[in-house]
């Protein structure tokens, strides 16, 4: 991967988070975030916008890497942060020895029905 440069999108329905969240509650979103996300996103003015858009990020991430959402990269192989201006980053939280080398950059955007991403990998 090192050298070359992938990009990867993914929209997401923020009802799809709502629904999810009312169906499975703190399960579900520790399945798809980890705590540090989960601290951010209770933070935030809309909490299901900040979820929906970390889901988009890592299905993104995951697109670009070319493996999806699997057995080598989990929904907590990475985490989607803040930095001291509130841009979000990607943080990857376990080594990826397929992509050892990787720099991620991140972009999302929401409103009140969607919330997408896109991953710039290098």
């Amino acid at each position: 991967m090192k050298g070359t440069t992938e990009i990867g999108m993914d929209i997401v329905n923020v009802d799809r988070i709502r629904k999810s969240i009312e169906r499975y509650g703190d399960k579900f979103l520790g399945k798809i975030l980890t705590e540090r996300e989960i601290e951010i996103c209770r933070r935030k003015a809309d909490m299901l916008q900040s979820v929906a858009s970390r889901f988009a990020a890592k299905e993104a991430i995951s697109k670009a890497l070319g493996c999806g959402i699997c057995r080598d990269f989990t929904w907590h192989s990475v985490e989607i942060l803040n930095d001291g201006a509130g841009k979000p980053f990607a943080h990857l939280a376990v080594p990826l020895s397929k992509y050892p080398d990787v720099a991620i950059k991140i972009s999302l955007s929401h409103d009140r029905q969607y919330a997408a991403a896109i991953a710039l990998i290098c």
